[in-house]
């Protein structure tokens, strides 16, 4: 009963995108009554005829408003298994833009993660993983005592957290099952790395994902290859691999890949960027140069991420302000962006943004600090960004122009931003069969 009462918005859903089939048009008024019977009969039979059918199903769906769509899953396990799909939620995407809810932001201090024997110790006060929480659910993982076991924060995507301790040991914490996964140790000792954090989609919904452990040269070598090695959620092994590029180049150590449609993007010396696409079966890495701006020779941070029109933006930042750029592919080449000719690529301006005027724009923020920077982009936005001034975190609108503080918890306690990495911690809304496989009718 109660599957049917949520199946009634899309029932009249159907009948209003002309599902229902017309018995009659015209009625005499003796047989009205009889007409009006067929019709509701034809009418009844045609919608469960049009719902039976998953393409014609997943087309109205994709219609409906997101809390309407996910009160759905309570009609049928077919509905359910439909609606959580990788399938549907990426054609949901492409329609609705793709929601998602911050849980706060987490303090990776490198210092910590990739430290030698010899190096900095953290004090006993200071929590192996802050999470600055920025509502409910995330004071709840913050205080819940799991992020005590995982170590050091590394990388997180589609809600999965990857922690651990450089350079052996190694965690991914799945919000599904609350639980933490330790991966094997790995088979080779990098003493300088960087790492990457593969999500990959599934034709079972089943989460699958990789971790990628890529050595770092600490001397600047004459190389054009790189040592990496591969743990697989599908085998629960490491598998080591070389990498070749056409030119010498070295990854930046203790950074962390940013990975588009599962290609790995690596910051490089030299202002390159290395691109690895492990699909493609080709053990070869790409150097794109990085866009040269007005702030290229006086930048501070840098960042990488994903635009909603599902491109390659990278966004730098000096004392004057932020530029914001977009890897665009010529519409003229139908070669990938990620092979080593560089004839089909070319760096393009989507943003460029003033400290000075963000401040008299936003005139309500009279305190803040002279030393503002990009901290991070949001997940395929390309209106949005975060900034950090001081200790404070706020989320610029580039259409709007307008500036919103981000309020956290843990404003009090004692980071370290020169030698740390704040990084946004994003829970998908979508819903995944395993959260209400008890619901299923």
């Amino acid at each position: 009963d109660k599957g049917f009462e949520e199946a009634k918005p899309v029932i009249e859903a159907v009948k209003s995108k002309g599902f229902s089939a017309v018995g009659a048009t015209e009625a005499s008024s003796n047989g009205y009554n009889l007409v009006e019977m067929k019709y509701e009969r034809k009418a009844h039979d045609s919608v469960h005829a049009a719902l039976a059918s998953d393409d014609i199903l997943c087309e109205i769906l994709l219609r409906l408003p997101e809390k309407s769509v996910f009160k759905l899953i309570l009609v049928s396990k077919k509905w359910l298994h439909l609606i959580c799909s990788n399938s549907f939620r990426s054609s949901y995407h492409s329609c609705w833009r793709e929601n998602v809810h911050l849980l706060g932001f987490f303090v990776c201090n490198f210092l910590y993660l990739g430290r030698p024997r010899d190096g900095f110790r953290r004090p006993p006060w200071e929590p192996a993983l802050p999470l600055l929480s920025t509502c409910k659910e995330g004071d709840d993982l913050k205080f819940s005592g799991i992020l005590k076991q995982l170590g050091y924060f590394i990388d997180s995507s589609n809600g999965l957290l990857l922690c651990g301790r450089h350079p052996m040991t190694y965690y991914v914490w799945n919000p599904i099952t609350k639980q933490p996964y330790q991966l094997p140790q790995p088979q080779q000792f990098y003493r300088s790395l960087c790492m990457a954090f593969v999500i990959e989609d599934s034709r079972d919904d089943a989460i699958c994902y990789k971790v990628i452990r890529a050595k770092c040269v600490c001397k600047p070598v004459d190389v054009n290859t790189v040592s990496i090695e591969t743990f697989s959620s599908k085998t629960s092994t490491w598998k080591q691999s070389t990498l070749t590029c056409s030119s010498s180049f070295a990854l930046c150590p203790r950074t962390v890949a940013t990975v588009i449609k599962g290609v790995v993007h690596w910051f490089a010396v030299q202002r390159n960027l290395a691109i690895y696409d492990p699909y493609l079966g080709l053990r070869r890495i790409s150097l794109i140069k990085l866009p040269a701006g007005e702030l290229s020779y006086d930048y501070e941070e840098s960042v990488l991420g994903e635009s909603s029109d599902g491109l390659l933006q990278y966004g730098q930042s000096s004392t004057l302000g932020i530029e914001i750029w977009v890897l665009e592919k010529e519409q003229s080449s139908n070669s990938s962006i990620y092979k080593s000719t560089r004839s089909a690529e070319r760096w393009i301006l989507r943003h460029k943004l003033s400290f000075r005027a963000m401040w008299k724009q936003n005139p309500t923020f009279t305190e803040h600090s002279k030393e503002s920077q990009i901290l991070s982009f949001l997940p395929r936005n390309s209106e949005s960004v975060f900034i950090r001034s001081g200790s404070n975190i706020f989320l610029y609108d580039f259409e709007s122009k307008r500036l919103e503080v981000v309020h956290y918890q843990g404003r009090g306690s004692s980071i370290s931003w020169d030698s740390s990495k704040i990084v946004p911690y994003f829970r998908p809304t979508w819903p995944c069969s395993s959260y209400v496989n008890d619901l299923t009718v």
